[in-house]
């Protein structure tokens, strides 16, 4: 993209009097066959560092200081004086900060942390030999070694030096001092903070691994271009969240992209003090690991527990790490990097591969589930819940049907994952509703807490375990299509207040008219008389539950309009749910590791799931009415018949992106696009409505009503360019309007 900052290649020197090292950049022509990365459409080149003696001649050294040291960003605590010291911990060790003069609690600031070398037994020791010592950070970077704290950790997680490659990047025009931006090497965004003596166009420097920055020469699959879509999202980057690697320690963040292509500083740290922010604020959620653990009724064995919970999405960080039950790391960033540019059938494979790599050897342990037809969810629910730990349920699995003669060679298991997945997914059994947007679509029903019997939260544990399993051995669960923001949460996604219209556009837009009115100065509090409570309907009564501690006596003004909001958006995608969801996310979380599904989008997690599903074309076509623009000619108005011809050449899976796009589900109903149904429950076939390119650039979607609204477009490559666009960026958050 043209705003995005972009790694050069020039022949630029630089000499450091204080570390001796002078910066060379290489020449932007290199050897044929020459390992080759591109950024934003420019070369990006490794840095070579050399070393002048007292001689002056200049000597070749690797990319290692005597001392290395990583950055580490950390936020000052409450109640922490300028000048003050406190204490943070990190991967094993305590580190004694001094807080910068000039910096308050709440802020985030970055320290140098001494980089632990790796023995040859996998263990970590300190650089500067003072092992099981507590590191003094000073505000200057420098360090001195106090306490006794044993810092022998088993962790890789602290790359040395010399498995780093240095890049130089021009600082962009939105570039502060002190402040992030992003920029993209290697097929990855990556979080770069900028030096507190540069600004916009300085060049300054910044390290990714090298197993990273040398993917390509590595496997045959990995050598290719990125996918379509992943080329596409890492060039189009404003106005929207993207998750981003923090290059001090390579965890995954998210940030959110302005409009320049820079980083939007205020929504994306701790300096935000505007307040909620309809259009750009965004929640993840994040799910805390309890020390112990807690017995369910009638589980004969305990599980362990978690906090759900939302917070600001940039401070959502997932450690992009897998590790084997010995602790050991066996998947690290480089590969699950590698990963995000593949096709939707590549990952899946790489999926597999890694789960196969993760799993338990047949020889170590293995289990057969025996079930009786008659009691099917119970004797499964009853197996799967005595499992105690993710070693057991990473075990090679074969199912028994009691009673039944017969081996199973994968059909057996192919047929219990569909039949309990049917009963599972029951909607009559209470503990499911249907989306108000899309029948196909299920969200926990929140009333189950009240009707069902103490053990409901056993039944979420398993129904997290039984969709984890389903991943973890490549199974699908057709019966089960959930709401998106549920798919968000598996995978740690932003939910902003948009979401809210693709789960219940009617709620959203009686939410978005309140700013409406503030904006047109009008008295929201005389108008509406509104609280901060929600109406909840139990046995066909509708009762009113505070969204806040004492909703009940909070009027809704125009001063704490936004609050309410905030409120009603977390309520509706966690809170009232927060009992179930926190166990589904348990439960899928003891079979799948978190960082394998960093690779997916919340789109093509529905379709790993549920399957790609058979679209009939001509059957689409034949169920489609035609609105606006088009009521009058229908199939033989231009456009239509470009969309139409686009959507032919679309693969199975752009087809299906298309479907969830407009209807917010890749599912198909059993009898065809014809059956498809609205929010109201009635029959609402898929429809085209024709709009104007001047009031709406982009095709848009009303998944309430499945219907696209696609402007009259002058070319049939102009609507294929949108088109692809907008199914593709809905995925990511970001705004392309």
């Amino acid at each position: 993209a043209k705003n995005t900052p972009c790694l050069r290649a020039g022949s630029n020197h630089m000499h450091n009097q204080a570390t001796g090292f002078t910066t060379i950049t290489m020449s932007s022509k290199l050897p044929r066959g020459g390992p080759r990365q591109r950024a934003s459409g420019n070369a990006v080149r490794p840095l070579r560092l050399f070393r002048r003696n007292q001689k002056g001649r200049a000597i070749m050294e690797a990319a290692r200081q005597s001392n290395p040291t990583f950055a580490l960003q950390v936020e000052i605590p409450a109640g922490t004086r300028p000048g003050e010291s406190f204490k943070v911990g990190h991967e094993g060790r305590i580190l004694n900060v001094k807080c910068p003069p000039n910096a308050l609690p709440g802020r985030t600031i970055m320290i140098n942390v001494p980089v632990k070398q790796t023995g040859n037994d996998g263990s970590i020791s300190s650089d500067s030999g003072h092992s099981g010592q507590q590191q003094s950070i000073h505000d200057d970077g420098s360090t001195a070694t106090t306490g006794s704290i044993n810092s022998s950790i088993n962790s890789a997680s602290s790359t040395p030096s010399s498995s780093w490659e240095t890049f130089e990047v021009q600082v962009p025009k939105s570039g502060k001092p002190g402040e992030l931006f992003a920029v993209v090497a290697a097929g990855v965004r990556w979080q770069v903070l900028c030096p507190q003596n540069a600004g916009p166009g300085d060049d300054i420097r910044f390290r990714i691994p090298s197993s990273l920055a040398r993917q390509q020469n590595q496997k045959p699959m990995l050598r290719r271009r990125p996918s379509t879509l992943a080329a596409q999202r890492l060039s189009f980057d404003k106005d929207g969240w993207a998750r981003t690697v923090r290059a001090t320690d390579m965890k995954l963040q998210w940030v959110r992209m302005n409009k320049a292509g820079g980083i939007d500083a205020p929504f994306s740290s701790s300096r935000n003090h505007h307040g909620f922010d309809i259009e750009k604020s965004a929640y993840v959620r994040q799910l805390q690991l309890a020390d112990q653990t807690s017995q369910y009724p009638d589980s004969p064995k305990t599980m362990r527990q978690g906090t759900l919970s939302l917070i600001p999405a940039w401070k959502a960080v997932v450690d992009a790490t897998v590790r084997d039950d010995n602790d050991k790391v066996v998947i690290d960033y480089p590969q699950i990097a590698a990963a995000q540019s593949l096709t939707f059938p590549e990952k899946k494979q790489w999926l597999h591969d890694k789960c196969e790599q993760v799993a338990v050897d047949w020889e170590e342990g293995h289990l057969q589930v025996t079930v009786r037809r008659e009691h099917l969810l119970e004797d499964s629910i009853n197996a799967i819940m005595s499992l105690k730990d993710g070693r057991e349920l990473r075990q090679k699995w074969t199912i028994c049907f009691m009673g039944e003669e017969g081996l199973d060679a994968g059909g057996l298991t192919r047929e219990w994952f569909q039949l309990v997945g049917e009963a599972v997914f029951d909607v009559g059994m209470g503990f499911w509703s249907q989306s108000p947007s899309n029948p196909m679509l299920l969200d926990v029903d929140p009333t189950s807490a009240i009707f069902q019997s103490e053990s409901y939260l056993r039944f979420y544990r398993f129904v997290g375990r039984f969709l984890g399993r389903a991943v973890f051995g490549a199974q699908l669960v057709t019966a089960g299509r959930l709401v998106p923001y549920i798919y968000k949460h598996l995978l740690g996604f932003p939910i902003t207040f948009k979401d809210l219209r693709q789960h219940d556009e009617e709620y959203y837009n009686n939410l978005h008219q309140i700013k409406e009115m503030v904006d047109a100065d009008m008295d929201v509090e005389m108008m509406l008389c509104l609280d901060f409570t929600t109406a909840v309907e139990i046995l066909g009564e509708k009762q009113q539950v505070p969204l806040v501690e004492g909703g009940e006596d909070l009027p809704v003004t125009n001063d704490n309009y936004k609050d309410y909001l905030e409120a009603c958006l977390m309520n509706r995608v966690m809170k009232r749910a927060q009992p179930q969801l926190t166990e589904i996310l348990l439960g899928f979380f003891d079979v799948v590791p978190e960082a394998l599904l960093a690779i997916f989008d919340y789109q093509e997690l529905e379709l790993l799931m549920c399957g790609l599903p058979t679209i009939d074309l001509g059957d689409w076509r034949d169920s489609t009415d035609y609105m606006g623009a088009y009521e009058l000619v229908g199939e033989d108005y231009c456009v239509i018949e470009w969309f139409w011809e686009v959507v032919q050449s679309f693969d199975e899976e752009m087809k299906a992106r298309l479907l969830q796009f407009v209807t917010g589900s890749s599912g198909v109903p059993a009898s065809g696009f014809g059956g498809l149904m609205g929010s109201d429950g009635k029959f609402q076939k898929f429809a085209l409505n024709g709009l104007p390119v001047s009031t709406c650039l982009y095709p848009r979607a009303h998944t309430c009503f499945n219907r696209l609204d696609l402007p009259t477009y002058d070319t049939k490559k102009e609507l294929e360019n949108c088109l692809k666009l907008a199914v593709t960026m809905v995925a990511t958050g970001f705004d392309i309007e």
